[in-house]
C-alpha cells in the first residue's frame, strides 16, 4: 500500500523534459567565395519548421541540419540549382521562398493581384452605386454661406 502510494507520488513529479540537442557551433568556410555562395543560397531557402524565416535566420534543429546539408552539398559539387531541386524533391516547393511560375502555384503568385483588383473594382461599384442613390437637389443660398 506504501509502495503504490509512493509511485502515484513520483508519477506526478514532473519529469525534466527531453532536451533536443543541437550543434550550434557555427559553420566553417574554406574561403569567402564558399561563405558567400552559402548565405545567398540560404536566404533563398524557407526553414520548413518556422515557415516565415529564411534558412540562414532560423534557429530550429532542422535548420542547423539543412545548413549543415547545403554546406555539404555544395562541397560535392552540386550547382546552386542543383541543390535546391534536391530540397525540392525532399520537401516540397514550400522550402523555395520563390516558388516556380507554374500552373499550380499560379493562384501564389497572381492571387494576391487578383484579390486586390477584385477589392478596387468592388469599392468602385458601391462608391458609384451610393453617388446614383443620392437625391439631386440644388444647393440653397442658406447652405452656401453656412460656415461649419
Amino acid at each position: 500500500m506504501l509502495l503504490g502510494i509512493l509511485l502515484a507520488a513520483l508519477a506526478l513529479v514532473p519529469a525534466p523534459a527531453a532536451a533536443q540537442v543541437v550543434n550550434v557551433a557555427p559553420l566553417e568556410f574554406r574561403d569567402a567565395d564558399e561563405a558567400e555562395r552559402f548565405q545567398s543560397l540560404a536566404l533563398e531557402l524557407r526553414c520548413v519548421k518556422c515557415q516565415n524565416q529564411s534558412l540562414a535566420d532560423s534557429d530550429a534543429a532542422i535548420a542547423h541540419d539543412l545548413r549543415n546539408e547545403v554546406l555539404g552539398l555544395m562541397r560535392r559539387g552540386m550547382s546552386d540549382q542543383e541543390i535546391k531541386d534536391h530540397l525540392v524533391a525532399r520537401y516540397g516547393e514550400f522550402v523555395l521562398y520563390r516558388p516556380a511560375v507554374r500552373a499550380d502555384t499560379w493562384l501564389l503568385w497572381f492571387g494576391p493581384a487578383v484579390l486586390l483588383l477584385a477589392g478596387g473594382a468592388s469599392v468602385a461599384w458601391i462608391v458609384r452605386r451610393r453617388a446614383r442613390a443620392l437625391p439631386d437637389r440644388p444647393v440653397t443660398a442658406d447652405e452656401d454661406e453656412q460656415e461649419w
